[in-house]
């Protein structure tokens, strides 16, 4: 039996969540392959054959590649795909757009976002905004899985010594092209990574007020995230948005202001180490899974809060 992971890349460096997909496979069981895809990824493929437990690393070169078109990377993956018994992928963005075309290539069904393996070919994963937890038993000859980050410890970066192997297969479907971007950029913790997340809701009432938001976790080396009622309503972009339809979190502390909790912000935050919650109404649900709540004036408490940090 032998899993290939699909690497999650950035700027030149493997992402977090490759590791967490590393160790879903690890606990699969058998010899666990990476694939690197993109252009000028040697650096990336280096960094990815040092991961503890990574028995061989792909790496698939090539312009058609580049900013990881799904495209031309399905087909690829697909390729690929047909000697594993396995292909997982980080439930990230690119995982999500890149693994249901494969599972369609392959003719297979996809078992989205597991958060527990419990045997070759049966998976936990949440459904109903993470209310109920499905045991999933897949009878595919090829099981294609996204792997939700957060259900998993990390793997160590360093440690391994894979094998490096070219991958020559080039497929360009010649549907898409890349055009541009727009990177928010910041000093802060990237969300999904960091240790310690401070969040708003509407109760913070306006865009302006994230200052305080943004003063407390600056002295506390935090990201800034952000409830879906938030960003509906404009007050901050929506890759700060935290939740279902968000960015899935998990970190040490979560401090949630001015959030009432709704479940669809409770799915992405819920599995945080600590959650505290700070929010003048005292019925709010936020406080049924808070580890620790005040019941203040938001505007009071963290200009308070800052000053103790």
């Amino acid at each position: 039996m032998t899993i290939l992971v699909i690497a999650e890349h950035e700027n030149g460096a493997v992402a977090p969540a490759t590791l967490n997909t590393v160790a879903a496979a690890a606990k699969i069981g058998g010899d666990v392959h990476v694939l690197v895809a993109g252009q000028n990824v040697g650096g990336v493929a280096e960094a990815a054959a040092k991961i503890a437990g990574v028995a061989k690393v792909l790496v698939a070169d090539n312009a058609a590649y580049a900013n990881f078109l799904p495209e031309n990377v399905a087909p690829l993956v697909a390729e690929l795909g047909k000697g594993y018994s396995h292909v997982l992928a980080p439930a990230t963005s690119n995982g999500k757009n890149v693994l249901p075309r494969v599972a369609a290539l392959l003719d297979v069904d996809q078992i989205s976002e597991i958060i527990s393996v419990e045997s070759a070919d049966t998976f936990k994963r949440p459904i109903y905004a993470g209310n109920a937890i499905a045991t999933v038993q897949s009878t595919a000859a090829i099981k294609v899985i996204t792997v939700r980050a957060t259900g998993f410890d990390a793997v160590a970066a360093e440690g391994g010594s894979a094998a490096v192997e070219a991958v020559a297969a080039v497929h360009d479907a010649g549907k898409s092209s890349f055009v541009g971007e727009e990177l928010a950029k910041s000093d802060r913790p990237e969300l999904t990574a960091a240790k310690i997340v401070v969040s708003g809701g509407r109760g913070m009432q306006n865009g302006d007020n994230f200052k305080h938001l943004y003063a407390l976790a600056d002295k506390l080396g935090a990201a800034v995230g952000a409830s879906r009622a938030a960003v509906d309503a404009g007050f901050v972009p929506n890759d700060m948005q935290v939740g279902q339809t968000g960015k899935i979190v998990a970190p040490q502390l979560y401090i949630a202001v001015g959030i009432s909790g709704a479940i669809q912000h409770l799915a992405g935050m819920k599995d945080s180490k600590v959650i505290v919650a700070i929010n003048k109404d005292e019925e709010a649900p936020i406080f049924q899974v808070a580890d620790y709540g005040l019941v203040a004036d938001l505007f009071e408490a963290i200009p308070e809060l800052e000053k103790l940090v």
